[in-house]
């Protein structure tokens, strides 16, 4: 206990560090805090797909599963779903319900941890996350999710992976913007796909940004765009590469 205790205490603190970073553009440019749908769904390769297996979202009860700075709790939100989030970091509520303010959505906040959930059995029809799970101990949160989770119920996860050791390598010694991270988690591989299907008998897994990837230390739009469009004919004929894929997209049924 003491263990999983220090780890919740540095997450916690990382992220209120993270968050406090960002309260002053807010206060010099408060429509910072506005989402537009499109380009929040367009900001990631992975988030439109990712959305989509959401299904139609309108009256949906949905969990924004470590909501973060908000963006896609207001998203859920304005895509008609009735929407609670939770997040570990105060300083992370504090600016996704300045955000959800901002944008004219109600959203029900909560700070909890994902391992053990303030929420009765079956009480959402879909849960939204977006590199959360690899914080976690994932048997204890996957069995959490399982239950807060109704019978027929979806549950999608945007998660970085880790089956590439090239990228492993970059991961561990190139800079780039947005590297920062906290000192226990690690992407998700293959064995923790093992341990969600102890819960789920159904794990869907989509990857993205194969040749892509690269965007993250460099930017030229039309080089990204043309190794975007690379990915989607190697990744739909040749299904073995997904695995070496940046980040992967988890689809869980209940």
């Amino acid at each position: 206990m003491p263990l999983a205790t220090d780890r919740l205490h540095a997450e916690q603190a990382f992220h209120d560090r993270q968050a406090g970073l960002r309260t002053a553009t807010f206060q010099i440019q408060p429509s910072a805090l506005h989402v537009d749908v499109d380009s929040y769904l367009d900001h990631e390769s992975w988030m439109r797909p990712a959305f989509a297996q959401l299904g139609d979202l309108s009256g949906r009860a949905v969990l924004d599963y470590g909501c973060g700075h908000g963006m896609a709790a207001v998203t859920l939100a304005k895509l008609g779903a009735r929407v609670t989030a939770f997040d570990l970091s105060a300083g992370y509520l504090r600016e996704a319900r300045r955000r959800s303010d901002a944008n004219s959505v109600s959203i029900n906040f909560t700070q909890a941890d994902g391992d053990r959930l303030p929420f009765a059995n079956g009480s959402f029809d879909r849960v939204w996350g977006n590199a959360i799970l690899h914080h976690l101990d994932l048997s204890r949160a996957s069995r959490e999710l399982h239950r807060v989770l109704r019978p027929g119920g979806i549950a999608v996860f945007c998660e970085p992976w880790g089956e590439n050791p090239l990228l492993n390598l970059a991961r561990r010694h190139l800079r780039y913007p947005g590297k920062e991270r906290t000192r226990d988690e690690q992407p998700l591989r293959r064995g923790d796909l093992a341990v969600l299907r102890k819960s789920f008998s159904h794990v869907e897994t989509h990857g993205h940004q194969l040749l892509s990837m690269v965007r993250r230390v460099l930017r030229p739009v039309r080089l990204v765009r043309t190794l975007d469009s690379c990915d989607a004919r190697l990744l739909t004929h040749l299904p073995f590469l997904h695995q070496f894929c940046r980040y992967m997209v988890l689809t869980l049924r209940r």
